[in-house]
């Protein structure tokens, strides 16, 4: 991963939010407040913005701007989730560009922070049920050798496989923790939120070649 393909990872991923804000929301609005397609929309084009703007000489300081940006623009607990993740992805990447291995580790880095922040584990019917099968995969192929593109194709399977697997899910954190029982058959918008962000990945990478 280089600057430019950091940086087009962030605009991709703000375009797939605005496709799927709707959908996000919708998802929310079973079992949640209803907003999480709009705030994430919202803070993830001044994400986009904010990083065109920027001038790095990292990868990661293109992911920090992003997550700066997000927590700032965005309230509740997905903006300081997905804002805190990119940050402390963000901060592993010091190089100008970083190989498979070094993205893995970012990316664990990324959703030990998420872990640390929501205390949701695997099964909670959370972004955590996304998050993690697709850190999970990512590091499998960077151990194989396998190149960006392959590792973050495989990254974006494993999370949209986990997000389809929070529907019969009870939830244990947050707002959808209230509903109890009635939380089940729906997915967590959140993870499907999360599903998004690998599968940008997975599509810049491969565009990038």
């Amino acid at each position: 991963m280089d600057i430019e393909l950091a940086r087009a990872w962030v605009r991709a991923v703000a375009v797939a939010v605005e496709k799927n804000r709707e959908h996000l929301s919708d998802l929310d609005a079973a079992i949640g407040d209803g907003d999480h397609g709009a705030n994430l929309n919202r803070g993830f084009a001044a994400a986009a913005e904010a990083v065109e703007a920027l001038q790095p000489e990292t990868v990661g300081a293109v992911l920090v701007k992003a997550g700066t940006t997000l927590v700032s623009k965005v309230g509740g607990a997905s903006g300081p989730l997905y804002g805190s993740a990119l940050r402390a992805a963000g901060k592993r990447l010091t190089g100008a560009s970083a190989d498979p291995a070094e993205v893995a580790a970012a990316l664990a880095a990324g959703l030990e922070e998420v872990r640390r922040l929501g205390g949701a584990q695997p099964g909670d019917k959370t972004m955590v049920d996304a998050y993690t099968p697709a850190v999970e995969a990512f590091t499998a192929a960077a151990e194989r050798g396998a190149a960006l593109a392959e590792a973050a194709q495989a990254a974006a399977t494993a999370a949209e496989d986990g997000a389809r697997a929070t529907e019969p899910l009870q939830a244990r954190k947050g707002r959808a923790s209230y509903l109890g029982e009635r939380s089940k058959g729906h997915e967590d918008p959140g993870a499907a939120s999360t599903a998004l962000v690998f599968r940008a990945l997975a599509d810049t990478a491969a565009a990038a070649g």
